[in-house]
C-alpha cells in the first residue's frame, strides 16, 4: 500500500526529465505505444534479483532496474541480502548517472540518476539491539551482516539513520509532526529554490549535482561551520567523497531553513547523519 502512495508522493517530472524516462520505459516495454511517464519511477527490486536485472542486459541489452529508477526512486530492502556483486556493480552509477551495459551483440549506454534507499535489519536475526531475543553469535552477527556492504559503497550515503523498534503500545498513538503532504509542500519549495539558484549553470538543477568550484561556493560554510567540519573530517578520517557530501547535505539544510549562508547547525546535523553517536570534541 504504502509503496503504491510513494510515486504519487514525489515531486513531478520536468518536461525533460519525462521524456527521458520514459524513453527508458519504452525500451523496456514497460509503455503502451505513445506513452509517457507522468510520475517518477519508485522500483523496489528483491534481493533475489540477478545482476542483469539491477544493472541491465539480457536478450537486446535491456534496461535494469537502476536505469528504470532514472528520475525517480531506488528502494533495496534487506539491502546485504543482495549479491556482494550486484552491490559492487552500483558504485559507479551512483557517481556518474550512467551505466554501459556490453552484451556481445550490443553495447548500450543507459541513463542512470537515480535516489537509492536502502533498509537493513542490524543482523541477520534481526534482534541485535535486544538482549533477550539476540542470537548467540550477538554481536559478532551484527559485524558479520553489515559487513557484506563494502566502506567504498556505504560512503555514498548521504544519510544513515538508525530506527529503533517500534512499542506495540505506541501503534495507537495519534501521528505526530508535519503531514506529508507539509513535508512535500517544503520540498518543492526548496527544489524550486536550487533550481532558481542553478538557472544559468547547463547540466545542474539540484545540490546533489554541485561539484568542484561550484560546490565550493554555494556550500563553503561560515567560520564556525567550517571548523567543525574540519574537526570531524581529521577526527573520523572522513573521505574527499564524505567531506564534500556533508557540504552538499548541509547547504540542502540550510536551503530547508532558507538560509542564504550555510552554518554551523546545519553542518552538524549533516554530519549527524553521516557518522552515528558522534561526539563533538
Amino acid at each position: 500500500m504504502l509503496a503504491a502512495r510513494i510515486p504519487g508522493m514525489l515531486p513531478p517530472l520536468t518536461a525533460a526529465e519525462a521524456l527521458e524516462t520514459s524513453m527508458v520505459h519504452s525500451l523496456a516495454g514497460l509503455l503502451d505505444e505513445g506513452g509517457i511517464s507522468r510520475v517518477r519511477p519508485f522500483r523496489e527490486p528483491h534481493h533475489t534479483a540477478s545482476m542483469a536485472a539491477i544493472v541491465g542486459g539480457g536478450r537486446g541489452a535491456k534496461p535494469g532496474e537502476i536505469s528504470l529508477a532514472h528520475n525517480g526512486v531506488l528502494f533495496m530492502d534487506e539491502f546485504p541480502e543482495f549479491p556482494r556483486t550486484v552491490l559492487e556493480t552500483l558504485r559507479q552509477p551512483i557517481e556518474t548517472g550512467t551505466v554501459m551495459v556490453s552484451r556481445a551483440n550490443a553495447h548500450v549506454q543507459y541513463p542512470c540518476r537515480f535516489m537509492l534507499v536502502a533498509a537493513a535489519n542490524p543482523c541477520k536475526c534481526g534482534h541485535l539491539t535486544d538482549p533477550g531475543r539476540a542470537c548467540n553469535r550477538a554481536p559478532n552477527c551484527g559485524e558479520d551482516y553489515m559487513g557484506k556492504i563494502s566502506g567504498p559503497l556505504l560512503d555514498r550515503f548521504d544519510l544513515r539513520i538508525e530506527v529503533p523498534p517500534v512499542a506495540y503500545t505506541d501503534l495507537d498513538l495519534p501521528p505526530s509532526g508535519d503531514s506529508s503532504a507539509q513535508v512535500a509542500d517544503r520540498v518543492a519549495a526548496t527544489r524550486q529554490l536550487q533550481a532558481d539558484r542553478f538557472t544559468d549553470i547547463e547540466g545542474v538543477t539540484l545540490n546533489a549535482e554541485a561539484e568542484g568550484e561550484l560546490l565550493e561556493r554555494i556550500a563553503t560554510p561560515d567560520a564556525e561551520g567550517k571548523d567543525l567540519l574540519g574537526k570531524v573530517a581529521e577526527r573520523f578520517g572522513l573521505s574527499a567523497r564524505g567531506y564534500h557530501r556533508v557540504l552538499r547535505v548541509a547547504r540542502t539544510i540550510a536551503d530547508l531553513e532558507a538560509s542564504e549562508t550555510v552554518r554551523r547547525h546545519h553542518v552538524a546535523e549533516a554530519i549527524s547523519y553521516r557518522i552515528l553517536s558522534l561526539q563533538d570534541g
